[in-house]
């Protein structure tokens, strides 16, 4: 006997134009064909991301495709399990991040990286192999294939959970990848809603860390999430202390200007130290740029990175119940996505929106 097809809805826009990027209203989604390892989860909350802005406003050089509804950090409870799904059962907590899905044939995902997968598809604004478009997590639920899927850890709350999915995924890799760890040393550049995640988990991992910060009203909240340090980037020759001295250096920058050389976050970085950039810009916005002499003096690599695997989200989720982490989050019904999303483009979160499910309730 065929299972009844659903539909999930979600806040949504309906039009391309760039004035109304962040005019939402109810719409209704249709999820992709239910597959034997496919979960459903009803959304419980959903932060709010860069890369929502990004998609909406055309700033990463593409048009959105329309109706779409966003949100990439996605936490909620199982409500159906395919056939084949042996991880999850009906009420488990969990949560989906920004990919939906891959391959599972290539190099990068037989080595456990999904998320380098040259097919993989994002969890909107992508289209499935059946031609549906992937909608994200402003709505009421998600379907996504199990690998996609991660449980969340007793002792962390639903809420909290939700933009360690994305924000917090996409700062953990790179620092577990580098070798972050005690006695390391790691700096973070650009202090918003990744940068603030960079801190919590480079502390909880071991690390000795550096805030590179150009907000002085930020300064007393870098000290409260944990930094050691808190460097003021207005001082031009802020770098020159520290030539030489960290070992990992994450940038959050989401735009690059004339006065931030690349070369003086270089100088920073020990023999073979890792310059990773985990913001992305609009796409005229790209890294400043860079002779190579700049990376002769150390030996020093540049790097980028992507999400991360469901290997890392297990690991960091359980970092985070184990030690603690609780990131700085401020909480807004669905229904006001417009303020939220407003809010991220304009600077104003601090230092992550999350919204609470108010379409449907399943108290």
């Amino acid at each position: 006997m065929s299972t009844p097809e659903i539909e999930f809805k979600g806040y949504g826009i309906t039009t391309t134009d760039p004035a109304k990027w962040s005019e939402f209203e109810v719409v209704p989604i249709k999820p992709k064909h239910f597959g034997p390892r496919d979960v459903d989860v009803a959304i419980k909350y959903c932060g709010v991301c860069g890369s929502d802005v990004h998609t909406l406003t055309g700033g990463w050089g593409s048009t959105p495709n329309v109706p779409l509804v966003v949100g990439h950090e996605i936490v909620g409870n199982v409500t159906r399990v395919g056939d084949a799904v042996t991880e999850f059962k009906p009420g488990d907590r969990v949560g989906v991040g920004a990919q939906i899905g891959s391959c599972g044939e290539c190099r990068a995902c037989k080595a456990g990286d999904e998320n380098y997968c040259p097919k993989m598809i994002h969890t909107y604004n992508n289209f499935y192999p059946d031609g549906v478009l992937s909608q994200g997590g402003f709505s009421t639920g998600i379907r996504a294939h199990e690998q996609f899927v991660f449980k969340i850890p007793d002792g962390l709350e639903l809420r909290d959970a939700a933009t360690m999915t994305c924000a917090g995924l996409t700062v953990f890799s790179p620092l577990k990848v580098n070798g972050c760890g005690p006695g390391k040393t790691v700096g973070v550049i650009g202090i918003g809603g990744l940068g603030h995640y960079a801190i919590l988990f480079a502390k909880a991992m071991g690390a000795t860390v550096y805030a590179f910060s150009h907000s002085a009203s930020k300064e007393a909240d870098i000290q409260k999430m944990g930094a050691d340090f808190v460097v003021s980037t207005h001082d031009p020759d802020y770098y020159q202390p520290l030539q030489g001295t960290i070992d990992i250096i994450i940038s959050t920058i989401d735009h690059y200007s004339p006065d931030r050389p690349l070369k003086s976050y270089l100088s920073m970085l020990a023999t073979h130290g890792r310059f990773i950039t985990c913001g992305l810009p609009d796409a005229d916005n790209p890294l400043p740029p860079v002779h190579p002499f700049d990376l002769t003096y150390n030996g020093c690599y540049i790097g980028g990175t992507h999400m991360g695997s469901k290997r890392e989200a297990v690991e960091m989720l359980q970092l985070a119940a184990d030690k603690g982490v609780k990131p700085w989050v401020q909480e807004l019904p669905m229904s006001q996505a417009k303020q939220a999303i407003e809010g991220v483009k304009t600077g104003k979160a601090r230092y992550r929106y999350v919204l609470k499910q108010d379409l449907v309730s399943y108290d």
